[in-house]
C-alpha cells in the first residue's frame, strides 16, 4: 500500500504520524513523506512592496529549509519503525499539491491531521484535510486529537 503522509510542524501531523504507525503493517506499506510551503509572496504583492521582495525570498527559502528538515526527521523515525520511506517538499498550495503528488505517486490513501477548525475559522482559513478528502483520488484518512491532548 503506497501512503502519502501530509504534515507540518503541528501537533496535528504529529498525531497523524503516531496514527499511521499504529495502524499499517511496515512489510506491506510504501510511504512518503510531503510537506507543503505555501509562498509568502501570496499574502505580500510585490508590486504593493517592491523592497521588500528581497525579504520575501529570504523568507521563502527559510520555510522551505525548515520543512525539509522536518520531513527528514519524520521519514526518520518511520524508518526506525520499519517503513520503507521517500521524502518530498513541494512549494504552492498545500491542498493542490497533496493531491497533485498523491495522484503523480499513485497513492493508495492519504494521511492527513485535522487543524479541528470550526465556525468562522473554518470560513476565513479553509480546511485542507477536508478540500483534501473532497478532491483526492484515493481514499484520505484525517486524523483528529485524542479529547484528552486537546482534540474536539
Amino acid at each position: 500500500m503506497k501512503i502519502l503522509l501530509a504534515i507540518d510542524d503541528s501537533v496535528y501531523s504529529r498525531e497523524a504520524t503516531r496514527a499511521l504507525v499504529a495502524q499499517f503493517r511496515t512489510q506491506e506499506s510504501e510511504v512518503r513523506v510531503l510537506s507543503v510551503v505555501e509562498p509568502v509572496s501570496v499574502y505580500i504583492s510585490a508590486d504593493a512592496f517592491p523592497h521588500f521582495t528581497p525579504q520575501v525570498q529570504e523568507i521563502e527559502e527559510d520555510r522551505k529549509s525548515q520543512a525539509s528538515e522536518l520531513v527528514k526527521q519524520v521519514a526518520s523515525d518511520l524508518r526506525a519503525a520499519g517503513f520503507k520511506v521517500d521524502e518530498t517538499v513541494d512549494f504552492g498550495d498545500a491542498k493542490t499539491k497533496i493531491i497533485e503528488n498523491a495522484t503523480q505517486w499513485a497513492a493508495d490513501l492519504i494521511v492527513v491531521g485535522s487543524h479541528g477548525w470550526k465556525g468562522i475559522n473554518r470560513f476565513l482559513l479553509g480546511s485542507v484535510s477536508e478540500a483534501v478528502a473532497r478532491h483526492a483520488h484515493c481514499s484520505v484518512e484525517i486524523v483528529r486529537m485524542p479529547r484528552s491532548i486537546g482534540g474536539s
